[in-house]
């Protein structure tokens, strides 16, 4: 198994697929293939998972197991995020492979806005977008920066530990759910006797997080965590979704208030090679932004604020930043029409 899986890492997998019933796959350059011929028995693929888990616990309730994360490393080949599943009563894993070597926001081409908006003192940070759109990545690269360039203390609560973070001029704090913490409310909570500067959360699961994370930023912490949310204003709107619908007018207020920026990303193939190149756009909380997410249909005005803001904020669109990749012959137009808002803008002499 191990030699399979560092092949795959040496060939540049982003994801490896192990099923019961089916050969081992790996997600590279975008497209899923197959790496082995012989397909692995229920039995097989039950003892890779055994391997997996590092909880003695949880190994011995493998048969009651249906939905599962860890984390995985051996080395030589690499560290992993583990997800294990049942499907058709077997299992089922997906490795995500996590790099030793933490991402900066240089090396992931992200705007030079991004620096500045991890210098922040307070507020929420969203890094928001689809599955496999890189948020993790862009995180890391956030938590890097602040690591390297100021002296603040740094609290992480993810489930599981990812990248891993070594002190430098900040003191990073990782903390895994169900291994160092019971879970997200409590690591949060427990976060703030902790002295911190900065709170980073996996993810904002549900009301009692989001409010421990707002109490927070009012305490004056920069607070940064990711969710699933195609981009700025859909992103405010599922939060708001989790608040009973009489309390939503205030919670708005108090939530835009608190916002700092939100970070929206999707990976898109690159023009010349095998690969994937993160689009972004950033909002930033201006009190021309504000004001416009204070009302819940504000797509088309919001995205004339962010195009706008550009020069002076750092603000940018999804379009704006589409076409620099064309105009750079990293994206090609036909794909930048795919995901563009106006893919009118992309013509084939583009």
């Amino acid at each position: 198994m191990e030699n399979i899986i560092k092949a795959a890492v040496e060939r540049g997998a982003s994801d490896i697929h192990i099923k019961a019933g089916d050969v081992f796959r790996a997600r590279i350059g975008g497209v899923l293939k197959a790496l082995t011929k012989q397909r692995l028995t229920a039995e097989q693929t039950r003892a890779i998972a055994l391997d997996l888990i590092p909880n003695e616990e949880d190994r011995k309730r493998i048969d009651q197991i249906r939905d599962y994360d860890c984390s995985w490393g051996s080395p030589g080949i690499g560290r992993f995020r583990v997800n294990i599943l049942r499907q058709r009563s077997s299992f089922m894993l997906v490795l995500r492979a996590i790099p030793f070597d933490v991402p900066t926001l240089e090396r992931l081409d992200l705007p030079l806005a991004l620096a500045r908006i991890a210098e922040a003192e307070s507020g929420l940070v969203l890094i928001v977008g689809g599955a496999g759109s890189g948020r993790t990545s862009t995180v890391a690269a956030l938590i890097h920066h602040i690591n390297t360039n100021q002296t603040r203390h740094v609290v992480t609560i993810e489930d599981p530990i990812e990248f891993l973070h070594r002190d430098v001029k900040s003191s990073v704090t990782q903390r895994e759910v169900g291994m160092d913490t019971e879970n997200v409310e409590t690591g949060l909570r427990t976060a703030m006797r902790q002295d911190p500067d900065v709170i980073v959360l996996g993810d904002l699961p549900d009301l009692p997080t989001l409010r421990g994370a707002l109490r927070a930023t009012d305490m004056g912490r920069l607070v940064i965590s990711t969710m699933t949310a195609p981009d700025a204003a859909h992103a405010v709107d599922r939060l708001m979704g989790l608040y009973p619908a009489a309390d939503q007018p205030a919670a708005r207020v108090r939530l835009v208030e608190s916002l700092t920026a939100v970070i929206a990303q999707k990976l898109i193939p690159r023009a010349t090679s095998e690969g994937l190149v993160v689009v972004v756009e950033v909002l930033r909380g201006t009190a021309e932004v504000r004001a416009a997410l204070h009302d819940p249909d504000v797509s088309g005005p919001l995205t004339d604020l962010l195009a706008a803001g550009r020069e002076e904020v750092g603000t940018q669109t999804f379009d704006q930043h589409l076409v620099d990749l064309v105009e750079a012959k990293v994206v090609r137009p036909e794909v930048a029409r795919t995901v563009a808002r106006d893919p009118s803008a992309f013509s084939e002499g583009s």
